[in-house]
């Protein structure tokens, strides 16, 4: 936990302020016992008026001065410790920014969020409690013990007794309580990864009736999590019972062994007095010691999931010498492209090969887990090949910046992604200097001007999260334009155009055409119906390639695209 404070650096100097008011603050309370006791013992004892009345001034000015150091103190830490979870939450989400799908798959969605969040929370609560109590409840503890003496050395013994008798019982709670927070934190992950299931894929749930299903999935999670935190709570909550315990059993001994001493002439009453408000805040401050060990672990479990993330080194990363002044016609070469995702037996992709190049409309068709989408994410470098290597304009994508190389790239994905806000924005999403005439063109070519023309407020109409409030074509003329108004050199379509109808898709296709005339083009399609008027037409068959050439060539020389053809055209279309 010790390693993430690095990041208080920019608060630095509230932290040291904060330190110095609480050790004022500290002072100020272990004078005012030595205060009362002189008030009784010379004023009381003597019936000094004008004594009494200015110890008990200054008793209030030191009261005073102690609670502004307090609030002043709050203050500061408050704000150091919200900081200081800023930055953190910002460096995890820059971290997460550079992940590669791999290190996605790895830690989960629902977990991310869960470090991003709810384990940044507690290390925040227990860095708060720790500039409150972290100087103040030692320096209360040592100070009081030593006040203490300074009043009656054999009535210490008292404390000697009590004090390890309660530090026991702190370190043996703590050591229980460490494993079922971090369980804890992992039983969350499980339930918002359930939820987030649950909320994204409602339609479906609805659509098959498993809404029973999803309720017994939650609530499985969820007396899971109940349960370890109900175990966590069982062990913690002995803390204060037995320091309630302990804290009274040490105030009756005192009392007890205090009156003997007073009844002996040993002791002053003003002494005794003194003694049991140092006992009490000695007691006390070892009482904020425990639940500041009731928060550590979880905050440490917590910290632990945040440095796996920081620490966690992305798979793929940019070279020393990456280079962002390359690829300006949008040539691109697969040569003999291996991949393998982590985990699996067999390749995704094998000793794929071929070319395409600016003005060329490059079509990969093939049945499903073929690796079509996997080529497509191999030239955006969300994975890097096992073997063999992937070209633009000659130079090998993995000696380019992933900025530069992802800027060459209009990408529409398989499943259209967008985000909560207006079309216009949406469509703007793929180029920011894009202009209004810019944005309005895009929709145009994409086929989407008709539909949000006849939207509420056209381009400024608001998106839904996810864009539940459009339907799945809708959705993917969007993602289309998106694409369209950054003016890339290369397209890369990952079966973009499935969810539309024939005649709209007809019509995307004849308008791309000219709109990509002079782009390298990719599409990753389905329905040969897309893709009969490509330049260039590859068919994979388990990861390798079973044929490249035109619709006509490949009918004739490649079984594999004709059973797809069969199964797609009439007989007519096929001769």
């Amino acid at each position: 936990m010790f390693k993430l404070f690095r990041y208080l650096q920019p608060y630095r100097w509230a932290i040291a302020a904060t330190v110095v008011l609480m050790f004022l603050q500290s002072i100020s309370q272990l004078y005012l016992p030595t205060l009362m006791a002189d008030i009784v013992d010379i004023g009381v004892f003597h019936g000094d008026t004008a004594y009494i009345l200015g110890a008990g001034g200054l008793m209030l000015l030191v009261a005073a001065a102690g609670i502004v150091c307090n609030i002043v103190a709050g203050l500061l830490s408050s704000k150091s410790a919200a900081g200081f979870s800023r930055i953190l939450r910002a460096r995890v989400f820059e971290q997460v920014e550079r992940f590669s799908l791999q290190e996605f798959d790895t830690f989960g969605t629902a977990s991310l969020i869960t470090r991003t969040t709810n384990d940044i929370t507690q290390v925040q609560q227990v860095l708060f409690m720790m500039m409150r109590m972290f100087l103040s409840a030692p320096l209360m503890i040592v100070g009081g013990i030593v006040m203490a003496v300074s009043k009656d050395t054999r009535l210490s013994l008292v404390l000697v007794a009590s004090l390890p008798l309660l530090v026991a019982v702190i370190v043996l709670i703590a050591s229980k309580g460490i494993p079922l927070f971090r369980m804890m934190q992992k039983k969350l992950d499980r339930l918002n990864l359930v939820l987030r299931e649950h909320l994204t894929g409602i339609r479906v749930i609805r659509a098959f009736n498993r809404g029973e299903h999803e309720r017994k999935r939650f609530e499985e999670a969820n007396v899971d999590l109940v349960t370890v935190a109900i175990r966590v709570t069982r062990i913690m909550s002995v803390i204060f019972p037995v320091m309630l315990l302990l804290l009274n059993l040490t105030m009756v001994a005192i009392m007890w062994f205090g009156s003997i001493r007073i009844d002996t002439g040993a002791m002053q009453v003003g002494d005794l007095i003194a003694f049991t408000q140092y006992a009490s805040q000695i007691l006390f401050s070892l009482t904020m010691v425990s639940m500041m060990f009731m928060m550590i672990p979880r905050a440490s479990a917590s910290a632990v999931r945040i440095n796996e993330v920081l620490n966690a080194k992305p798979s793929i990363t940019d070279a020393s010498n990456a280079r962002t002044d390359v690829a300006k016609q949008g040539y691109i070469e697969f040569d003999n492209v291996t991949f393998r995702y982590p985990g699996a037996e067999q390749p995704a992709v094998r000793n794929v090969s071929f070319r395409t190049g600016p003005g060329e409309v490059t079509a990969i068709i093939g049945g499903t887990g073929s690796g079509k989408s996997t080529l497509i994410h191999l030239l955006l470098r969300f994975y890097d090949v096992d073997s063999g290597s992937i070209r633009i304009d000659g130079t090998d994508i993995r000696g380019m910046s992933q900025e530069h190389l992802r800027s060459l790239i209009g990408f529409v994905p398989q499943k259209a992604a967008l985000f909560t806000g207006t079309v216009a924005d949406n469509i703007r999403f793929g180029s920011e200097a894009a202009t209004e005439e810019d944005v309005r063109h895009a929709a145009k070519i994409a086929q989407a001007e008709s539909f949000v023309s006849e939207m509420p407020e056209s381009f400024a109409s608001f998106i839904a999260q996810g864009g539940m409030n459009l339907s799945g074509g809708q959705k993917q003329r969007l993602s289309i334009a998106r694409a369209l108004a950054r003016r890339p050199l290369i397209y890369a379509f990952d079966d973009s155009f499935s969810a539309l109808d024939f005649k709209t898709d007809a019509k995307l296709r004849a308008a791309l055409r000219s709109e990509t005339a002079d782009a390298a083009v990719l599409i990753v399609a389905q329905r040969v119906s897309t893709i009969m008027d490509a330049d260039r037409i590859i068919v994979l068959d388990e990861g390798e390639v079973a044929g490249i050439g035109t619709h006509r060539e490949l009918l004739g020389t490649c079984k594999v695209y004709r059973e797809i053809a069969a199964s797609q055209l009439s007989e007519e279309e096929i001769a």
